[in-house]
């Protein structure tokens, strides 16, 4: 049997757009990793290639080749569609293990709201075809999935990014390295979350003096909360000294609330070397990295961050409370968007429908 998917131009154009969009992405990458626009050129690039070399496979009509190359890439389909299929009880599933080993707070609970509203969108899309008239019916329909639709493409793209930025690996010619606080337990002690930020930080420490003889200086940064004893950059700098960081190689910021000020007052400490900031970054927990990148942008800092390990069941919970972070601050773009994009439904139901 020989395949044939594709004349050789087209096969060539799609490798061309392929080619393209990967060198659009890895400028714009190298120019900025904090951009979700790179999320963008990342997954056209990465379809097209994918697209071109599943075509040119086929076309070799190697039948060694498709079977290599086609059975991992349908059980990767399947698995897709097997996980979508099963979001809700995935998620339930977690926010049941969230509720038994953290606080109940609203932000450990977006689990259970997201997979409840997975459930009630198919219960109210049901009822609604029962009770409403077709055009209002059809229009609702619309609705729900241009939203939904909407709402999961920005999240598969800041996912895109935020995994693509765990790759960061920054150069080992730091003078700072800023480890951001989150927050003290029983009044003033350093908890496991933080301590694996301080710890993360402390590695790059020493892979950097251990490969280049120069160390940098570690910026401890978070202030005072209302329920602590101390500033949280006394007891980050605290516990850096108990790990051998040596006490002139570790600096507490202890005026800052969030990660803005976080930022902004670390580049205070960070004198300028000819008038230039110098090398920096950043550590904080992985899920937090983008958004924490993107805020060091706002506050005018060039650094980028590496992650510290986060334990896997309180990932989803972390990855949804910083996507939610991210697109409202965009939200008017967001909504004048959406609402584009709902005033052409509307128009064409009212089209369908000859109402106009």
């Amino acid at each position: 049997m020989h395949f044939n998917y594709g004349d050789g131009p087209l096969l060539m154009s799609i490798w061309i757009i392929g080619i393209i969009f990967a060198l659009i992405f890895a400028f714009a990458w190298h120019q900025e990793k904090r951009r979700l626009i790179n999320g963008i050129w990342f997954n056209i690039s990465f379809y097209s290639l994918m697209t071109a070399l599943g075509a040119t496979i086929l076309n070799l009509n190697n039948h060694i080749l498709v079977l290599i190359f086609g059975i991992p890439f349908i059980l990767i389909v399947f698995l897709i569609f097997f996980l979508f299929a099963i979001q809700s009880i995935l998620l339930l599933w977690n926010a049941i293990i969230v509720w038994r080993r953290e606080s109940h707070s609203l932000g450990n609970m977006l689990t259970l709201f997201l997979g409840i509203g997975v459930l009630l969108i198919s219960f109210i899309d049901t009822v609604a075809g029962r009770f409403l008239p077709q055009p209002w019916f059809v229009f609702f329909s619309m609705v729900t999935d241009i939203v939904v639709g909407y709402l999961l493409f920005w999240f598969y793209n800041y996912m895109t990014v935020l995994v693509l930025y765990q790759f960061n690996r920054p150069k080992l010619n730091q003078k700072f390295v800023i480890v951001l606080g989150s927050g003290l337990i029983n009044g003033g002690q350093v908890p496991p979350l933080l301590a694996q930020r301080i710890d993360r930080a402390i590695t790059f420490y020493h892979k950097q003096l251990d490969k280049t003889g120069v160390a940098p200086t570690l910026i401890l940064s978070g202030g005072q909360g209302g329920n602590e004893s101390r500033p949280e950059g006394v007891a980050m700098r605290e516990y850096a000294l108990s790990q051998g960081i040596p006490a002139d190689h570790a600096i507490a910021e202890d005026q800052s609330i969030n990660t803005l000020q976080n930022m902004l007052f670390s580049k205070k400490l960070m004198p300028l070397e000819n008038g230039h900031q110098p090398a920096a970054i950043f550590v904080t927990s992985n899920y937090h990295t983008l958004r924490a990148g993107m805020i060091a942008r706002r506050a005018g800092l060039k650094a980028d961050g590496i992650g510290s390990h986060t334990a896997k069941f309180f990932l989803p919970n972390a990855i949804i409370r910083e996507y939610i972070a991210v697109f409202v601050r965009n939200k008017w773009a967001h909504a004048l968007t959406v609402t584009s994009l709902l005033i052409l439904a509307g128009l064409s139901v009212l089209l369908e429908y000859h109402v106009l």
